[in-house]
């Protein structure tokens, strides 16, 4: 091979790599952008799946709060009623607040059972069957006719056993958001 030929070749490659120098560049920043915005993309997805997780949390615990308060200011209105009851003064101050009390448990029940995971339902079942059987044994108190198991002692035995299961319920649903109890300080 020529001196003549060597030069032509190397004319040749340095004028293809001229012509496709552009054209390799531009793919190789097209591919670079490409994985940059892929990147990207998985981290506006990762970010978005954490403030959407943040925000079920958050609205599970209101629900969780809500149902809890609901379920408390219901027994304690069965209990304050019964003793209106025992006592023969229940007035319609005390049915309205019975009442009340009666529906804004339903609401919070309601919207606990499209919220609340599988445990947490459970546990509210329980206890709406069970406030629920005190208010139908209450009211039948009240209009003379007790169930078998509805006198005043036994109601209060009931609801007892309701205070005990709501530690229960609560205590499921503090699972349920993650709060580990063993790094609250025992109280005392």
């Amino acid at each position: 091979m020529g001196s003549g030929t060597i030069a032509l070749f190397a004319a040749i490659v340095g004028v293809t790599g001229t012509l496709f120098a552009p054209v390799l560049s531009q793919r190789l920043v097209a591919r670079v952008q490409r994985e940059q915005f892929e990147r990207q993309q998985q981290l506006t997805h990762g970010q978005w799946l954490r403030e959407q997780g943040q925000s079920e949390l958050a609205q599970k615990r209101a629900c969780y709060v809500a149902t809890n308060a609901a379920f408390r200011r219901y027994r304690i209105e069965l209990m304050n009623f019964l003793w209106h009851v025992h006592r023969g003064d229940v007035t319609a101050r005390a049915q309205e607040a019975l009442e009340a009390a009666r529906h804004g448990h339903g609401a919070a029940f309601a919207e606990a059972q499209m919220i609340a995971s599988a445990p947490v339902l459970g546990e509210l079942d329980i206890n709406a069957k069970a406030l629920s059987s005190a208010y139908r044994k209450i009211k039948y108190l009240e209009e003379g006719n007790p169930e078998p198991t509805g006198s005043f002692e036994e109601i209060g035995v009931d609801l007892a056993w309701l205070w005990d299961r709501w530690k229960v319920m609560r205590g499921v649903m503090r699972q349920d958001l993650g709060i580990n109890d063993a790094a609250t300080p025992p109280s005392g």
